[in-house]
This record gives C-alpha cells, structure tokens and sequence, in this order.
C-alpha cells in the first residue's frame, strides 16, 4: 500500500511557520499584505479566492479584495494593477484566472511588477527560474517541490516524468526538479508521445499535470515510484449530492497499491498551493523591505 503525501498536513506546518514569521515581521513594523484582484462571478473562482483570503487571515496576512464586475475593461483592470504597483502597503498581488471573455490574461501579467508578482506567473520571474534563480515559484510546482522535501523524498539522481507542458505547472516543474539541489534526470511528456506508458513506466518519480481524469493508471507506473498527482478534475457521480465528486489526473485506487508514495486529490497538491502563496506574499514583504527570503 502507497504511503499517503498529505498536502493537508504540510501545507498547515508551513502555514504554523509563517504565523511566527508574519508576527515578528509585524513586530518590526511591517505588516505583509495580498491584493487579490477578483473579475466577474465564476463559482469556482470565487471559492479559491474565499479559501486564499481565509488561509491569509489565520496566518496574519492582510489581504485586499477587488471584486470587479465582468463587465470591467482591460484599461480599467490595468489601471487597477498599477495603482496596487504603486501602493507601498502591498507586497503581492494576485489576479484570479481564468477572467471573463474578452478580457487578456498575458496582458495582466505584463502589467504585475514582477517584485510583487507572488502567483510566479510574469516572464521575468519565470526566466529566473530557467537560469537557475528563483525569485517567485509559481506556487504549485513550489508546492510540489516542498511536498517531496518535506517527505524525505530525495530527487538527486532519480529520473522523473513530467506529464504535462504548460507553462503554469509542466514546464516549471520540469525545469526545477533538474535545476542545481534537486539533479533530477527529467522527461516531459505529453498527450502526443510516443509508447507513453513505456516512458511514465521508467519513473521514480512523476508528477501528473495532464488535466485529463484519472489518466494515469497503474500500468504507467514504475512499481516503487513516487506520484505526484497536481489534476484536479470534477467528473459525474450520481451516488453524490452534488452530482459529482473531485478527481485527480491519476486513477488513485488503482495505482495506491503500486507506488511507493502518492498524494491524493483532495487534499494533496490543492493546500500547498494556497500555502506557497502565502510563502510567496512573505517573501515579497521581506524583499521589499530589504530583507533576504525565508528559508524553507
């Protein structure tokens, strides 16, 4: 049977550890703050925002919401980013994606200073990345990489499989777990590849961010892997009262018995995410205040 990786329970120890950081930042007079930018009313994007708001309220972090109408224009919407780039009293920035039709999402993150872009999206920080320093991860493959720290999980010399591209989670995954410290061998692949399951199936550890449900199955895995399952995926269950339940890009019941380590989906890469927002949120605070990054 798989050991369980709980984002759950690493996310809250992170979370424990910037409480302590956030009051002696406040203790010295400096107070981090989040603005998070909301655009019209999609449900989903309303929960996450909730949940990001809650989690910087139980860790001291003052959060600033703008909720705009989706009838709100790309010029109204960049004055708005601007004028939070130019408020000294707040370190990140956050514009809740996906934003309503119409509306450009590269355009938006143009126009984030990088120096407060704590979702690790603008090119410049992630061209920091690719040159091997970091300034803001964007906050899953963070999350990632703590998961596998935070579990003894030793990515030296390992081969690992990336299951997805996208320059959100697959390519900045890929490009971290070889970079200096971790010294992965790393494959990326996608839904073109060739014998893909002959390619998963060398892994010792892969990471499934195909955002197709419950894609991977047990003869994809390397019996022994570590599986990190970043998919989070809502399919039809009628035995639900909501008509459905949440799934990864892995098919849980089947490959737990097969690897080593896996997270489950809820409750495995979703927390960290948030927490390495806070992380972020700090770490800015910290910067633009002269001071060095937290050490994780």
């Amino acid at each position: 049977m798989s050991k369980l990786i709980s984002g759950k329970a690493i996310g809250a120890s992170i979370n424990e550890e910037l409480r302590k950081e956030v009051d002696q930042l406040k203790s010295n007079g400096i107070e981090p703050c989040l603005a998070v930018v909301l655009v019209g009313e999609d449900p989903a994007s309303e929960v996450y925002v909730r949940n990001k708001k809650r989690t910087c309220g139980e860790i001291g972090i003052r959060s600033i919401g703008h909720d705009l109408p989706a009838s709100t224009t790309q010029q109204e919407l960049e004055n708005l980013v601007k004028s939070l780039n130019d408020d000294p009293a707040v370190h990140g920035i956050l514009c809740q994606f996906p934003l309503p039709k119409g509306l450009d999402e590269t355009r938006v993150i143009l126009a984030i200073s990088p120096d407060k872009d704590v979702d690790g999206l603008h090119p410049l920080n992630a061209g920091l990345i690719a040159m091997g320093q970091p300034k803001f991860i964007s906050c899953t493959p963070f999350g990632v990489l703590q998961m596998l720290k935070r579990s003894g999980i030793s990515t030296s010399g390992k081969n690992a499989v990336v299951l997805g591209r996208s320059n959100l989670v697959g390519r900045p995954i890929a490009t971290l777990l070889s970079s200096k410290g971790w010294d992965a061998t790393v494959t990326v692949c996608h839904s073109r590849t060739a014998n893909l399951a002959e390619v998963t199936s060398q892994a010792d550890i892969l990471v499934a961010a195909i955002g197709i449900p419950e894609f991977v199955k047990a003869d994809m895995v390397k019996p022994g892997a570590v599986v990190i399952d970043v998919g989070i995926n809502r399919i039809d269950d009628p035995s639900k009262a909501s008509g459905s339940r949440m799934v990864g890009d892995v098919a849980f019941k089947e490959v737990e018995g097969k690897a080593a380590f896996i997270t489950p989906v809820p409750g495995g890469v979703g927390p960290m995410t948030i927490a390495m927002l806070m992380v972020n949120t700090v770490n800015a605070a910290r910067s633009l205040n002269g001071m060095t990054e937290m050490d994780l």
